[in-house]
């Protein structure tokens, strides 16, 4: 950017000098003469004051009785000439001074001269600096990384041990080929890194760069596009030629999906600058050209709109999947992102990687970053726990905004909704438990119940989706039993709960009466080439009873924490009050207060006190939605069932 502000700055420098040549050359003659205007030369005339003029194109210079010089501009007048006879006066006509030469040229030409040369300097910034030339829109954009640029190594990388050693070997096969040549194995082509945001895919490739002593090369997918048709398949075929001459090494391509997509996506047909780069990267990795000893990983978290022919072996031999770190991952990760700050004694790993379920390695490093800016905040000398769990609330749930003005009828009505929440999950069996309520405004919501798993889950089991709507349910009833009415606090509620009834119907197969089928395809998206039409395969009739099982769904867990709810209605005044006068209850106020414990009397130890006062039993036997008929227009209450809009 520096060299971009010079060379603007010295073709400004250059215009303005020749600018000032120009005028210093096109001043008018008789600079040193007085200029008087054309009636005052005629006044001057009539009185017999002139004796002598000079005419010199249009300028007409004179001298006056007293000797005094003048100059004026001389208009077409053809009583002129008469009047200077008549008055005696001494003629001398000259003729047109001409203008140099070297200066006419500069006339004529500067203006061109100025738009080619500002032509020529944009241009070359468009190419990426000085001394590319003007052919250099179809070089390729990779970057060799050299051990300046921040070397990583797989020490560097943690909670993802099946990715590393699948690349491991691969720098092994660089290091030395012959120990997997003498048995017949051949180099990959190819490697894929597929995994969600933040997983550390493109750390791994700078891994590799790191321990591979073999040249790295680094671009993105979209360095391929370019405005100018035909520039992608050009660089794609000079990043190509420089992995050849350069063989073995390793080119990365971060985002591969921007250039990778399905061919003949879209409306407009398929004969695209991206699908040509595409089709010429197909050929550069499996043509009838050998690019032995180029081995090319890529990064991508959209591989279900990769095309392919991209995919297949022989190009992309390996996917390697980077998933979210387990608990041990997050043990792992946090260790390494922890070793370079000074913490507290009282800082537990295993307790932060338990708290950080589903949490990738990007979130771990801004969690432990946070902590660190939290700490220096309050100007301490290392980061302790409770700057972690601060940390962790705000990254989960947001920054506090402890400066809105909440009146005091919405606490209210927020103190309950959250308490609902909380008291429906603790008295459920097998639900998450419960890590922090709050009424603290946070992000756009008023306020917020959060539950933590004890271990990582990768499945869910039908009682498990039950227990989730009742609790989602839990907030609205609490305001409907307490205030008699409903609000639009609960909107995202029951979006969710409807979302998970619905996909336990049509995706799941958890109904008894529809059976373990998948309802309604899937809309796919017409830019990946898939099908622009929907086929139903659902019948009036299906559709019909699938709405009545959805809604019984929902129906029967609503009741399930209404009648929770009632029997907990003491429970529940205990905890709103409590949240009113606190507005934060972490998880051994909750279970205090589930227990009937006031929350200033309690002294001695959760561990000392029953796990589980007593709850409604459970219903026994197939659900209740698996086993009636539904109206889906009426609830059994028989009344018409209201969903109020909501605010989120």
């Amino acid at each position: 950017m520096n060299g971009f502000y010079k060379n603007l700055s010295m073709w400004l420098v250059v215009g303005f000098l020749l600018v000032m040549l120009f005028n210093l050359f096109n001043q008018p003659i008789s600079r040193d003469k007085q200029a008087i205007a054309f009636s005052e030369f005629i006044q001057y005339l009539d009185q017999g004051n002139v004796t002598d003029v000079a005419i010199q194109g249009r300028i007409l210079s004179g001298i006056l009785n007293d000797g005094s010089t003048f100059t004026t501009y001389l208009p077409e007048d053809p009583d002129l000439m008469r009047l200077l006879r008549e008055k005696k006066v001494n003629i001398v006509a000259k003729p047109p001074e001409e203008t140099p030469l070297f200066l006419t040229i500069l006339i004529s030409w500067f203006p061109m001269l100025l738009l080619i040369g500002v032509w020529v300097f944009f241009m070359r910034q468009m190419q990426g600096g000085g001394g590319r030339g003007a052919m250099s829109f179809g070089k390729s954009k990779a970057k060799l990384m050299n051990e300046l640029s921040g070397k990583v190594t797989f020490a560097d990388v943690a909670g993802i041990d099946e990715a590393k050693e699948e690349l491991q070997e691969i720098v092994e096969f660089l290091k030395s080929p012959a120990k997997f040549q003498r048995l017949g194995g051949k180099i990959p082509k190819g490697v894929l890194l597929v995994g969600p945001p933040g997983t550390g895919k493109t750390l791994l490739a700078r891994a590799i760069a790191g321990e591979a002593n073999v040249p790295f090369f680094s671009l993105s997918g979209s360095d391929f596009v370019e405005m100018f048709v035909g520039v992608g398949a050009a660089r794609v075929r000079d990043m190509f030629e420089q992995g050849k001459k350069n063989a073995p090494c390793i080119i990365f391509i971060d985002e591969i999906d921007a250039v990778g997509r399905h061919r003949g996506a879209g409306l407009g047909g398929g004969h695209d600058e991206r699908e040509q780069t595409l089709n010429q990267l197909l050929v550069e990795m499996d043509g009838f050209e050998s690019t032995e000893g180029v081995i090319l990983v890529a990064a991508t978290n959209r591989p279900d709109v990769l095309d392919p022919a991209l995919l297949r072996p022989g190009r992309f031999d390996r996917q390697v999947t980077v998933p979210n770190p387990d608990i041990r991952g997050r043990q792992q990760i946090l260790a390494v992102h922890m070793a370079k700050v000074p913490l507290a004694p009282s800082v537990d790993v295993e307790v932060i990687a338990r708290g950080t379920p589903g949490f990738s390695g990007a979130d771990l490093a801004n969690l432990v970053n946070e902590a660190a800016l939290g700490a220096a905040r309050t100007d301490k000398q290392s980061v302790e726990m409770e700057d972690f769990e601060e940390a962790k609330d705000k990254v989960m749930m947001g920054k506090p905004r402890r400066s809105a003005f909440i009146p005091e009828h919405e606490r209210r009505n927020t103190a309950y909704h959250e308490a609902g929440h909380a008291i429906v999950a603790k008295m459920l069996p097998g639900t998450d438990p419960v890590h922090k309520v709050t009424i603290i405004p946070r992000g756009r919501a008023l306020g917020l119940t959060m539950q933590l798993p004890t271990e990582d889950r990768f499945s869910y089991s039908k009682e498990q989706l039950d227990n989730n709507i009742a609790i989602l349910m839990g907030g609205r009833l609490a305001e409907e039993l307490v205030f008699n009415q409903l609000t639009t606090g609960a909107s995202n509620d029951i979006k969710r709960a409807t979302d998970l009834a619905r996909n336990m119907v049509c995706t799941w197969g958890m109904s008894v009466k529809l059976g373990p089928l998948t309802y309604g395809d899937k809309e796919e998206e017409i830019f990946l080439g898939r099908e622009i039409t929907q086929h139903k395969n659902v019948s009036e009739e299906m559709t019909r009873q699938i709405d009545a099982e959805i809604r019984a769904v929902v129906d029967y867990n609503y009741h399930r924490a209404k009648n929770i709810l009632t029997e907990q209605l003491a429970c529940l005044h205990n905890m709103a009050n409590a949240l009113l006068e606190r507005e934060t209850l972490d998880g051994d106020e909750v279970e205090r207060l589930v227990q009937g414990i006031p929350l200033e009397a309690a002294l001695k130890p959760l561990s000392k006190i029953p796990s589980k006062p007593s709850a409604p039993p459970p219903p026994s036997g197939p659900s209740p939605w698996d086993q009636h008929e539904h109206d889906p227009d009426k609830d059994e209450f028989g009344e018409p069932s209201v969903i109020p809009g909501g605010k989120g």
